[in-house]
């Protein structure tokens, strides 16, 4: 019997990796909004992507490459809260992909849903939770953190039903198909 090959040792799933990572990291490094307050980035949607595509050990990869790099690109030491609000970008939602079921529109919300609620701990949550241990006053920096979610989660909701229901993740979907296939 041959043993099953893991699909991080796979070409085409490594690269999408490394490149959703670099993705995040220009997302939220160069191409964010920073008020001083508060910063809007788009960078979690790399590793959302990657969960819902590759499942949530590629999500948690992405979103804690992206996270450790970004940071010392950016000059600083990872925040380990922070790091994990990262990493569970990608694993919440790719753990919860098996609810989404149902028509069509009832996908689409409960898809919402579980970007809502990964926003909840990973922003609300962790991220917060790091900027405290970097000394931030909870209660001075919560209001910009709640104003923060939201404006950019239903922004996220909708970017990622977006591409979620279109020909990419087809694609991926078919490309991963025939990797496990031929290694099986």
């Amino acid at each position: 019997m041959q043993k099953k090959k893991s699909l991080f040792r796979n070409t085409f799933i490594l690269v999408s990796i490394s490149a959703l990572a670099a993705v995040n990291i220009i997302l939220s490094r160069v191409l964010r909004i920073d008020l001083g307050f508060a910063r809007f980035t788009l960078g979690s949607l790399a590793p959302v992507m990657a969960g819902l595509w590759f499942g949530p050990a590629a999500g948690a990869l992405t979103g804690g490459i992206a996270d450790v790099l970004g940071s010392f690109l950016s000059g600083y030491a990872p925040n380990p809260l922070i790091t994990v609000g990262s990493v569970l970008w990608g694993v919440l939602p790719a753990l919860m992909l098996p609810l989404v079921r149902g028509s069509r529109m009832r996908r689409m919300v409960m898809l919402s849903l579980l970007v809502i609620l990964t926003s909840v701990v990973c922003t609300l949550g962790f991220t917060t939770a790091g900027l405290v241990m970097l000394g931030y006053d909870l209660m001075a920096i919560f209001p910009t953190r709640l104003a923060q979610f939201a404006a950019m989660t239903p922004v996220y909701c909708i970017l990622v039903n977006c591409l979620y229901y279109s020909p990419v993740t087809a694609f991926v979907r078919e490309h991963t198909r025939k990797i496990t296939q031929r290694e099986s």
